[in-house]
């Protein structure tokens, strides 16, 4: 009986005071998603993944290139690896850690040809690791879908990843041979008549087939790896003109005002680092003493460009 008292006395206050009135405290409704780390997915691609240039173009088996364009995960403890052939290798840690690391274990460059096959994809010029940048090798293997089986670091910044696809497991799919076009296999013709005349070396065979591969595109030569990895590590960026030079600037200014807002609304300190003048930066050492300490090497950090 009680009850029903009550309950017949709230609907009467309804009735006559109405909905709460418009002064009465709304509930704070958050406009921005969190953002648990500057990797986050809900910030802008620049303050994640810094490809250092393009990958090279797609090359090798042409059966494989429909592969190109898709991406193949696996999380293995706390990191999610995903392979993209002929594009990239990346690295993301699972965690809601603030500054949770997701990177780029390399960036598709070569294959590697052993016996005239197939024999693996190298992902080079990935993230800085130390004095080098990270590279991977994914090995090709048959299997029954296409899936990334298994991931490791081998050594240090160097990772093998074990893709399987059934597009491998015939026994002449991963021959280099049949993948040339017809100019560069009639090429290979000639070479193997030549070694078989004794006209060339085995040593002048395995050049002339090394700069064959070269030119179909599936082995970078010497020059053209040396220029990536100029372009791509870490020996800071080289500008044509002052002018591009001050726009990049401008442009790294307001990622860092950027930045600076995204740890400030999360109450994430961080230290302003000590600005020197011009003066302190150059020393009082000369272009001459800066020379004559090249030439005689430096035992310190200050030669070391890799």
């Amino acid at each position: 009986m009680a009850m029903g008292l009550a309950y017949l006395v709230l609907l009467l206050a309804l009735q006559v005071y109405g909905p709460a009135s418009a002064g009465a405290a709304k509930m704070k409704v958050v406009e921005e998603p969190n953002t648990f780390g500057l990797n986050n997915p809900f910030l802008p691609q620049t303050s994640r993944l810094q490809p250092k240039r393009d990958p090279s173009p797609v090359s090798g088996p042409a059966h494989l290139f429909r592969l190109s364009g898709k991406c193949f995960s696996l999380v293995e403890s706390t990191y999610k690896y995903e392979f993209c052939p002929f594009h990239n290798v990346t690295q993301h840690e699972q965690t809601f850690r603030w500054n949770a690391y997701s990177g780029i274990l390399g960036i598709w460059h070569e294959w590697e040809i052993t016996n005239n096959t197939f024999r693996g994809m190298w992902m080079r010029d990935g993230d800085s690791c130390h004095s080098r940048n990270r590279q991977s090798k994914v090995e090709l293997t048959c299997g029954k879908s296409n899936r990334l089986a298994h991931v490791s670091e081998p050594s240090t910044c160097v990772y093998a990843l074990t893709f399987e696809t059934p597009l491998v497991c015939h026994p002449h799919s991963l021959l280099v041979y049949p993948a040339l076009p017809m100019a560069l296999q009639q090429r290979w013709d000639q070479v193997e008549q030549d070694l078989a005349d004794e006209l060339i070396t085995p040593q002048g065979y395995e050049k002339l087939l090394r700069a064959l591969f070269e030119d179909a595109g599936y082995l970078k030569t010497p020059e053209e790896s040396e220029s990536t990895q100029q372009e791509g590590g870490a020996q800071g960026l080289v500008f044509e003109n002052l002018e591009s030079c001050n726009k990049a600037h401008k442009e790294l200014s307001k990622e860092i005002k950027r930045l600076k807002s995204v740890l400030t609304q999360h109450g994430i300190p961080y230290t302003k680092p000590v600005e020197t003048s011009s003066s302190e930066h150059l020393g009082s050492k000369t272009p001459t003493d800066r020379t004559a300490e090249q030439l005689r090497g430096s035992p310190g950090l200050l030669g070391n460009t890799l």
